[in-house]
């Protein structure tokens, strides 16, 4: 133990030795009581936040103009659950061509050539700069622009030719809006993830010679997933929701089906209600997905991480010194 001489507290008088302890004491009280919980003030906090949320669902619970009877009626019958079912099936289909043309922008826009970058940035400016209502409205009319597909030889004799009509339906035209829309957002998403990987990483898969292509298969991708999983899951909960406006190009999903109905009935808030109730149950399923995917991904790097004690919230005292004027700290 080395010793090291202090300034004496000028409020403690020579020869009082007792006095030291007790101050040690006080200020390890104030410490514990600077770090305690406001237990009163949190339960009181819980306790307004929960009659509130008991008070509004009271008032909707018992407001008759939400017409609970018709939303119960309505909520599973068939024309709702068929654009259900058209709702999830333009989720999977779009958000899978997004992921899948995202990540080829992803390569691109990372690529060393400067054509690559150059393109797939032109692309990723421009569907994230138009809205996706006018990509939808643009592409259910593009008979306007073009009444017919050719494919032929440049400058030479054409070879088959479809009318644009028959190629861009209402399903064809959702799926391409969301799609193509969805990939620019996408490849933000996955370059992201991609660059948050070590750079000693990509070093040694070069030093082993491993090709561009299998390096991302193998090492990169499956690494670059922890930071790529949780905006992704946010982007298909979006998907989910943004296929509602494919009601605009009389595409019979969900919100199309509810409005079919209303427009016959003029019960248009129950039947919002239904389309409402259907969304919220879809992304709760999400977002359990999600967070279980998170946690698969998560395990290696908890895993990894160095095992720490769990430290009391409360600070231990200061040492007492044995004799006023000298402190002690430990040394070799």
């Amino acid at each position: 133990m080395n010793t090291e001489t202090s300034r004496p507290d000028p409020a403690i008088k020579d020869g009082d030795t007792q006095a030291y302890p007790v101050k040690a004491l006080e200020q390890h009280r104030n410490v514990e009581f600077a770090h305690a919980p406001a237990g009163l003030g949190r339960w009181l906090a819980w306790a307004v936040v929960i009659a509130l949320a008991a008070y509004f669902l009271w008032v909707v619970a018992t407001n008759k103009n939400f017409e609970w009877q018709v939303v119960a009626q309505w909520f599973t019958e068939a024309s709702v659950i068929k654009g259900l079912g058209v709702t999830l099936g333009l989720t999977v289909v779009s958000m899978l061509l997004g992921v899948i043309i995202g990540l080829l922008l992803a390569v691109a826009r990372l690529s060393n050539s400067r054509l690559l970058r150059g393109l797939a940035g032109l692309y990723i400016w421009f569907f994230r700069g138009t809205p996706l209502l006018v990509q939808l409205i643009f592409w259910y009319n593009m008979s306007t622009l073009f009444p017919y597909v050719s494919l032929g030889i440049p400058f030479g004799p054409e070879l088959a030719r479809w009318n644009t009509n028959d190629l861009i339906t209402p399903l064809t035209a959702a799926i391409a809006g969301l799609a193509l829309n969805e990939a620019a957002y996408m490849a933000e998403i996955i370059r992201g993830g991609l660059m948050s990987v070590d750079n000693g990483q990509v070093e040694t898969t070069q030093a082993f010679g491993m090709s561009r292509a299998r390096a991302l298969r193998r090492i990169i991708i499956p690494q670059a997933m922890r930071s790529i999983i949780p905006p992704t899951g946010n982007q298909l909960i979006s998907m989910i929701k943004a296929t509602s406006l494919v009601s605009v190009i009389a595409m019979g999903d969900l919100l199309y089906s509810v409005q079919s109905v209303y427009n016959r009935t003029f019960e248009v808030i129950p039947m919002l209600m239904v389309a409402v109730i259907w969304y919220l149950l879809i992304t709760s399923l999400l977002n359990l997905g999600q967070s279980a995917i998170e946690r698969y991904y998560a395990r290696g790097t908890r895993r990894s991480a160095p095992a720490t004690r769990r430290r009391s919230p409360t600070v231990d005292a200061p040492a007492v010194p044995a004799h006023p004027g000298t402190s002690y700290k430990e040394g070799a």
